[in-house]
């Protein structure tokens, strides 16, 4: 079964004057203000199960941050079922694992995609201990040089509730989006997925909810419900 990423365009660069696009606008929007004092430069983002959006989320929000001129670059942190090399049409033949075992460096992975202002380190080859990769003081010193290159850094995370990966990355970034498919995905689940964040002190910036039924054709809708509310 093909990823969503796969089977749906990029709306927010194939139709930006969308509603959807306007709403990924908004959802930008509101990460930007929801904090006054510090700038948010890494923000992970994740879901409760897979096949909620997570990585078509993080893909349009990323695209949304680049028509406003910002230097964006999306990191693949999902070393178990990578999907962004599809997503913007690179090869996935190197890219983190090969930067965090020191086979390569930032200059060898980063690819530029067809969108300006967005390059992207894909996932590279699957390796098989991404727990303990992800953990290394390695992948916090590439955030930090990375920081000095680019204005926003977007990491796709596996499921929250499946492996520890999420958890690792979200205490290396500066805040959290949870994804969820108000069709399928339980409360408790969700709770669950939240409470795994909480663990590890992790600022969860809000929830995107999408699939929602607004009787419309269109069947993707994403809201933002910021940390406060």
């Amino acid at each position: 079964m093909l990823n969503s990423v796969n089977k749906r365009p990029i709306i927010t660069h194939q139709n930006p004057k969308s509603p959807i696009s306007e709403a990924y606008r908004t959802l930008r929007t509101n990460i930007q203000f929801s904090s006054i004092d510090e700038e948010l430069r890494v923000i992970m983002v994740t879901s409760a199960g897979p096949g909620e959006g997570k990585s078509t989320t993080l893909i349009n929000l990323a695209v949304a941050y680049a028509q406003t001129d910002k230097k964006v670059l999306v990191i693949d942190g999902d070393l178990r079922k990578p999907t962004m090399h599809h997503a913007l049409h690179v090869s996935n033949r190197s890219g983190l694992t090969n930067l965090l075992t020191n086979q390569l460096t930032i200059a060898d992975v980063l690819q530029s995609s067809f969108v300006p202002n967005l390059q992207i380190i894909t996932s590279g080859p699957i390796p098989p201990n991404p727990s303990e990769i992800l953990s290394s003081k390695k992948m916090l010193s590439v955030l930090d040089e990375l920081k000095q290159q680019f204005d926003i850094i977007l990491i796709d995370a596996p499921p929250a509730i499946a492996v520890t990966d999420a958890q690792i990355i979200a205490t290396r970034s500066d805040g959290v989006i949870i994804v969820v498919n108000s069709d399928k995905t339980k409360r408790e689940v969700v709770l669950k997925a939240k409470q795994n964040m909480d663990n590890v002190r992790a600022r969860i910036l809000g929830v995107v909810l999408n699939n929602v039924d607004r009787n419309n054709k269109d069947a993707y809708y994403y809201y933002y419900y910021g940390e406060n509310q």
